[in-house]
């Protein structure tokens, strides 16, 4: 199952469940990452449905190889059967084209500006957020027209800052970076919440216009968890604009 999201700008967002794909387990059912030891007919196929339930051409969805860094690359067109870019964010000005990010409990940031017609998809884990990936996928969109102020902002299911349990010592380290991060487990002790640092980076560069799911994948069975199952698939987030 995909839960969409409209913006009525003509900005499309959408988040995938782990239902309605053709893995086995422990990729059951719809995994979307190619890295993950899944059998690689069933991530194409997998690929295949989730495109086609969104009306999109598979042809037309451009992936990355994230690497927990701060690249930005621009997609200009249809990737074909070359090499992934090695990155954490694409930012695209072609409608129609959408941009794909993978996650399993990191956060999905999808971004979209409908009057410039700029859109970007951001891959924001602990590291990640950190070091500045949605600075740089914001001034990347802003390089290419876009404004801040329009900006429509959607973060996708991810590990809540009640199940991130991290050491002490890196909690201190996240916070004196981004301090709306700082948070507590529901059992007592140290946490990291990435969401809650993507949204107050976000806030601070001029996006208002942002909402987040509610879903936390680590407690959520419908979703793919890495720190719940170590070995599991990928879910996906989706951003394009007509």
């Amino acid at each position: 199952m995909i839960g969409r999201r409209e913006s009525a700008s003509g900005a499309h967002f959408a988040f995938t469940d782990r239902w309605g794909g053709v893995s086995a387990v422990p990729y059951e059912q719809l995994n979307l990452g190619g890295g993950v030891g899944d059998d690689p007919g069933a991530v194409r196929t997998n690929r295949e449905l989730a495109a086609k339930s969104l009306g999109l051409d598979p042809e037309y969805v451009v992936w990355m190889n994230q690497v927990h860094g701060v690249g930005v690359a621009q997609a200009e067109g249809p990737a074909g059967d070359g090499p992934l870019p090695e990155v954490d964010a694409l930012v695209t000005a072609r409608r129609g084209l959408a941009l794909a990010v993978l996650t399993a409990d990191c956060t999905p940031v999808l971004l979209a500006d409908p009057v410039a017609g700029i859109a970007a998809a951001a891959h924001a884990g602990r590291p990640g957020m950190v070091a500045g990936i949605v600075l740089a996928t914001v001034r990347a969109m802003v390089e290419l027209g876009a404004e801040p102020a329009r900006i429509v902002a959607r973060t996708g299911p991810a590990v809540c800052g009640r199940c991130y349990e991290v050491p002490a010592a890196m909690r201190a380290e996240v916070a004196a970076v981004e301090p709306a991060a700082y948070a507590e487990t529901s059992w007592g002790t140290p946490a990291v919440d990435v969401t809650a640092g993507v949204h107050a980076q976000l806030a601070r560069l001029g996006v208002r216009d942002r909402e987040q799911s509610p879903v936390c994948t680590r407690e959520s069975q419908d979703h793919f968890s890495y720190r719940r199952d170590r070995t599991t698939g990928r879910l996906a987030g989706y951003v394009w604009l007509d």
